[in-house]
């Protein structure tokens, strides 16, 4: 299996050397260039052209946001694979959050995370789908509960706008199950497969399925849009 490579740009050389020593641990995974703030980081991302970026939110020279939207646009103008951005950090700020996802993130991951969970957070992020922090999968599930829109240009606010006729068609067409409806409250909950597996007394196999037909039934395509479109639906509390 062809490893994730991946980049770390962290301006605090203690913890980019823990994340480096445990990251190394996962024969999956290969670290391929590391910078101590955002423009160096850009730079190693254009000559390494990783799967992942692991991101720290606030580098000296600009933010982990500011970051995140120049490499969005330099991938644009170059018509280049897109490397993935997975933010990590020490702050579940909403305000940052938000700002974050609206930038481009992919994942964003507390600095406090397990290292399974980060290993599982790279390769899902690579896979092309969100892993986000559960202490942060509460506040994106807050921001589609009030349905706040966002100001036009900001990049501080995520829009939530209720379902289409369409979209509501196409769930009252293909209901989810009981079973599928359990899975999704806990990938709500920020619950990882494993966790999903372990608190339904079901096997991860079992779990990747049923994330598979609630991702087909509600016509999206990763677990932050699962966790979005549940609420717009009415589909949990």
């Amino acid at each position: 299996m062809q490893s994730v490579r991946v980049v770390l740009i962290e301006d605090h050389d203690l913890t980019r050397f823990g994340l480096r020593t445990l990251l190394r641990e996962y024969d999956n995974i290969e670290i391929v260039g590391e910078a101590r703030d955002a423009r160096s980081g850009l730079k190693v991302i254009e000559k390494t052209c990783p799967a992942v970026a692991i991101v720290d939110i606030g580098l000296p020279d600009m933010s982990g946001v500011e970051l995140t939207q120049h490499l969005r646009v330099l991938q644009a103008e170059s018509n280049t694979a897109a490397t993935k951005v997975l933010i990590m950090t020490m702050q579940d700020d909403e305000e940052i959050v938000l700002a974050a996802f609206a930038a481009g993130a992919d994942s964003y991951c507390m600095k406090d995370v397990n290292q399974n969970h980060l290993a599982e957070a790279v390769e899902i992020t690579a896979g092309g789908h969100a892993w986000i922090d559960p202490a942060i999968a509460k506040i994106v599930l807050k921001q589609a509960q009030s349905a706040t829109l966002a100001t036009a240009g900001s990049p501080s606010t995520i829009a939530i706008n209720r379902l289409s006729e369409e979209e509501n068609k196409a769930i009252l067409d293909y209901p989810l199950s009981n079973r599928e409806l359990d899975v999704l409250a806990l990938i709500v909950d920020g619950c990882s497969n494993a966790e999903i597996a372990e608190q339904l007394y079901i096997t991860i196999g079992t779990v990747k399925t049923h994330v598979r037909n609630i991702l087909n039934k509600l016509c999206v395509s990763d677990r932050t849009q699962i966790a979005v479109r549940a609420l717009r639906a009415g589909l949990v509390r």
